[in-house]
């Protein structure tokens, strides 16, 4: 299954097209606004209310609290006269910005009926003329300005929070007895009739340059951009499968320790794992839950929803292992970040198509892809002056990187220097694997 002989990657082509004119900022503000509020609308006002489970948010308070951000860090400080909708959205809205005051607590945002989902709706009028005031006055024009540099992460804040509106809102119909739907299924669109045969794509070692080298928006911790010691490597050319997940399980994957962390296997016997999340047997067959509701599982599609001690289990079994993110990085280079994402409204990973000879799939979109890297800072890193500095840093401790996008992600939002990281026992997002070998 998983010994196809390997190739050589293709050196990248590059072509030299007509340079595509940017939209402006105001205008990527606003169309950001509004697909946080299109994703929210097929939900009733009680859908964006509850929250599932402590990880997840309701998606009323993620409406409020993308909002609040620009309240927070653009209007009060920078809009002469702005009036706050209301003093006490910032205990109810903030999320972890101590240096902005108290909060309520993560796991009871559930409990906050009030304001009500048209109280946000209204929150979110008024931020969003207040806004536009902003541009009007020219205190904002482009993402070069002090201010425009704040809209500009406030716009990239806002993306992370869709994807997660969406993922929060699996878990929790996930978590209804009735398996609602977000939306009714879909017309499969594959091209492929069964799942992409797999290949093994040999990479040199040597030194490699990894980071984001300051052109376009970055978050901090992609940078400084630095140099790391590569050996030589082979990547699988797709993401491991639903179909070959099941070969794990039928495998004895989940009852033996041997493949297992101390930590993951714990995790294991105490949650009861036996599966990816949201899977479930009806009448002997797989089925997860999805966006579109409970549906048997694709066997060809990639496996979503597993945690980085399932990823690395899985790989254990296989013979192989996780790369690291800077092998992830230096093999994506010549690569256009585009993929199945947000943009392509399938809200599920799709079957990989054959990538041809020497070139990977799915780098980017379908799933975000587990790597065995820690989330450290990289060498010469040093966190943002003030609030703004509490958005990365503080979390690079006991969590691990995930590169590539997923399913959810917003178009134009990913980039191959991107950082994605969760906990190790998390897996509520759509999340993968794919396989790496050394190759010496």
């Amino acid at each position: 299954m998983l010994q196809s002989p390997p190739v050589e990657a293709e050196p990248s082509s590059r072509t030299s097209e007509r340079p595509i004119q940017e939209p402006k900022l105001v205008d990527r503000l606003r169309d950001s606004r509004r697909l946080s509020t299109a994703l929210a609308a097929p939900l009733s006002d009680e859908d964006q209310t509850v929250q599932a489970m402590d990880d997840a948010s309701p998606t009323k308070w993620h409406l409020a609290h993308t909002t609040w951000f620009y309240e927070a860090f653009i209007l009060k400080e920078h809009l002469p006269g702005y009036q706050p909708f209301s003093a006490d959205f910032d205990y109810c809205f903030n999320s972890y910005y101590e240096s902005k005051g108290h909060r309520h607590p993560r796991p009871k945002r559930g409990l906050l009926t009030r304001p009500s989902a048209q109280g946000v709706r209204d929150y979110r009028a008024h931020v969003d003329a207040a806004l536009d005031d902003l541009f009007a006055q020219g205190i904002a024009e482009t993402p070069a300005d002090k201010v425009g540099a704040l809209v500009e992460l406030g716009i990239n804040h806002e993306q992370q929070h869709q994807e997660l509106l969406l993922t929060d809102i699996l878990s929790l119909f996930a978590s209804n007895p009735l398996r609602p739907a977000y939306r009714a299924p879909q017309p499969k669109v594959e091209a492929v009739s069964e799942a992409a045969r797999l290949n093994w794509i040999s990479f040199a070692g040597g030194i490699r340059t990894i980071g984001h080298d300051g052109h376009g928006f970055a978050y901090d911790n992609e940078s400084p951009r630095h140099e790391v010691l590569l050996r030589p490597y082979r990547l699988a050319d797709r993401c491991v499968t639903n179909g070959e997940w099941i070969s794990f399980i039928e495998a004895g994957g989940y009852t033996d320790p041997l493949l297992w962390f101390a930590d993951g296997w714990a995790t294991v016997k105490a949650q009861g794992w036996q599966a990816p999340g949201y899977w479930e047997q009806r009448d002997g067959t797989w089925h997860q839950m999805t966006l579109e509701g409970l549906l048997p599982v694709d066997l060809r599609a990639p496996v979503s929803h597993v945690s980085y001690y399932e990823a690395n289990a899985f790989a254990q079994w296989a013979g192989k292992r996780l790369p690291t993110e800077f092998e992830w990085e230096a093999a994506s280079e010549g690569y256009t970040p585009a993929g199945n994402d947000l943009s392509t409204n399938a809200l599920r990973p799709r079957a990989a198509k054959p990538a041809g000879n020497g070139r990977l799939s799915q780098l980017f979109g379908d799933v975000w892809e587990w790597t065995s890297s820690a989330y450290q800072p990289y060498p010469g890193y040093r966190a943002a002056p003030g609030a703004i500095g509490e958005y990365n840093g503080k979390f690079m401790v006991s969590q691990q990187v995930l590169r590539g996008g997923s399913c959810a992600t917003p178009g134009g939002h990913i980039r191959a220097t991107y950082r994605n990281f969760f906990y190790p026992h998390h897996r509520w997002q759509f999340m993968g694997l794919r396989l790496a070998e050394d190759a010496a």
